[in-house]
């Protein structure tokens, strides 16, 4: 594969520098609502009886506040609350189980929060229980997420032991002035070990997860810390932009704003976060992942057949995706839902109905139409308008004629072309790839709409 994956057009990358979402889903969770009822969920699990199973467990415990997080935990030190906790999870997994047990579960995903915060028995519990209510393939996924400070060696063993076959670690920085900026003061030597653990127990992948914007970051310092994680090759590295959203989350009240490296500088520490991980291997799968060539992300993206879930870039895509546990996001059917994001209400919803849906939305035809396009574009760059056309029967120029009007500017910019069939997405476009993405957007629109319309009043 040539190395040139991505071009750095600072103009452009300057010119379309606005936010947009992610698209870990479409419509996005700002479309969810409370009139969602547990009937339409129950209506969803029968729609797709064939499909496989991906199950997503969050636990929400943590040791320690990190200041940047944005996720929705609990910090605490007492482990009886996750007894507690495991308690109410176990009548909703059997809840659900019974709508769901006969289907062939290929993928898990403990997410949190911090999983590690279970202790060896607490894990084997949740294990067992799924386990019990679920049928796994043989060779099914099964990912944790790992904080390497609150945690021994040996646990690797135990998960491993379990069944758990890929690793994702929590680094962030290896500067110690960050991290005590942050609140994670981690040892380095325990990282590289868990990584060299990892490796000889057979964990099939390790993703280390990086954040470049925190408090200190420079471009000279960031680049110290991708020199001590390439030494580690791991198969997988996400580098997060750190949003600095403290009227959102208290806790980033404790990082100071005029510690927080520039705009700009923040621009240079991806460009050459880019071009370092490129330069040593790695593939750019889009936005803020990268994996060595022969990890199964950067071979699916090579076939054409990439896909994107809420917990970001996935290579099994034709599955129902049932969430359990406190915020945790369901995409069954044809539908998205997502549980109670208080403990105390998902407590009491568990305990009285069994179950803690929250919200949720329907898809219709046009949203299906729609995700199948955002998808294509996010995950693999390219869309093949003819196979949209033959798996909707429509004319793509006239049904999106409105978004091929938007997609006009990048296409002025290069940044996009159309060739026959199919809208290419450049290499100096694939940075940019949400802003594309946001053209075929209609519930991003009717807000502009309704913001202008209500500007005018």
């Amino acid at each position: 594969m040539s190395n040139e994956q991505i071009i750095w057009d600072q103009a452009l990358i300057e010119k379309y520098n606005y936010s947009g979402p992610r698209y870990t889903s479409y419509p996005t969770a700002l479309e969810f609502h409370e009139a969602f009822t547990p009937a339409e969920f129950d209506m969803a699990c029968a729609q797709y009886p064939d499909r496989k199973l991906s199950l997503y467990i969050h636990i929400p415990f943590c040791h320690k506040l990190c200041y940047y997080c944005g996720c929705n935990k609990i910090i605490t030190r007492h482990q009886h609350k996750a007894d507690q906790y495991l308690d109410a999870l176990e009548q909703e997994i059997r809840q659900r189980a019974s709508l769901l047990g006969d289907r062939q579960v290929s993928q898990l995903h403990w997410g949190g929060g911090t999983p590690t915060f279970l202790t060896k028995k607490q894990a084997s519990r949740l294990m067992a229980l799924l386990r019990d209510q679920f049928s796994f393939d043989t060779d099914a996924e099964i990912s944790i997420e790992v904080d390497p400070r609150e945690i021994e060696l040996d646990m690797l063993d135990h998960l491993r032991g379990e069944g758990f076959n890929r690793l994702s670690i929590g680094v962030q920085d290896f500067n110690k002035e960050v991290q005590k900026l942050v609140n994670r003061e981690q040892d380095e030597d325990f990282i590289v070990a868990m990584v060299q653990r990892a490796k000889e127990l057979g964990f099939r992948s390790t993703n280390l997860d990086l954040i470049y914007g925190l408090p200190k970051q420079n471009r000279e310092l960031f680049a110290e810390t991708l020199q001590q994680v390439l030494k580690m090759k791991p198969g997988r590295l996400s580098v997060f932009n750190y949003a600095h959203m403290p009227s959102l989350f208290a806790a980033q009240r404790k990082i100071k704003d005029d510690q927080l490296p520039s705009a700009n500088e923040k621009l240079g520490i991806l460009q050459d976060t880019i071009a370092t991980l490129t330069g040593a291997g790695y593939q750019f799968i889009g936005m803020d992942h990268f994996a060595l060539p022969d990890d199964e992300l950067a071979v699916a993206q090579r076939n054409g057949v990439l896909h994107r879930n809420f917990q970001g870039y996935a290579t099994q895509g034709d599955c129902d995706l049932l969430g359990m546990g406190v915020s945790a996001i369901s995409m069954i059917g044809d539908c998205y839902a997502q549980n109670q994001k208080e403990l105390k209400a998902y407590y009491s919803d568990v305990q009285e109905k069994r179950q803690a849906l929250w919200k949720g939305v329907s898809l219709d035809a046009d949203d299906l139409l729609r995700r199948e396009v955002i998808k294509a574009l996010i995950c693999n760059f390219q869309l093949d308008m003819k196979d949209i056309e033959q798996r909707f029967n429509l004319t793509f120029n006239e049904y999106f004629a409105e978004d091929l009007g938007l997609l006009k500017t990048f296409i002025n910019d290069e940044l996009v072309t159309i060739d026959g069939q199919f809208i290419h997405v450049e290499l100096k476009g694939r940075l940019l790839i949400r802003n594309i993405c946001m053209c075929f957007d209609k519930y991003l629109r009717d807000r502009a709409r309704q913001q202008q319309f209500s500007r005018v009043i």
